[in-house]
């Protein structure tokens, strides 16, 4: 029997979205919900920047309703009003990824910064 990733959950650990990272598992969408400043800085591998005010418009443009969304920030708080905000709006597969970025930090995974030109 091969292992495999953790099932999807409403609220996840760090180690539930990597195991389904590595094991390749494409139909969800990480959303850093940090202001595009603190995105740039450094983000997940992956993840996109809806900042929080503007999220629920950005991916209604731009998801289908039932992908699976992984959803982070700072604060679990912040998380968890963003991913409120989203299940309110009619996405059903909305994970809170707790501890954000800071646990998946402290858990070595990969971060990527995107360079700005001045």
């Amino acid at each position: 029997m091969f292992p495999q990733p953790a099932p999807f959950k409403e609220k996840s650990r760090v180690y539930d979205l990597k195991s389904r990272l590595d094991w390749g598992e494409p139909a969800l969408t990480i959303i850093d919900v940090r202001d595009r400043a603190t995105f740039n800085q450094g983000h997940i591998m992956g993840a996109i920047s809806f900042p929080s005010e503007e999220v629920v418009s950005r991916v209604n443009t731009n998801l289908e309703r039932d992908r699976d969304i992984y959803v982070y920030s700072e604060t679990d708080e912040e998380t968890a009003a963003v991913a409120t905000r989203l299940r309110e709006a009619g996405f059903k597969r909305v994970a809170e990824l707790t501890g954000g970025i800071g646990a998946w930090k402290a858990a070595d995974y990969p971060v990527e910064a995107t360079s700005t030109v001045a």
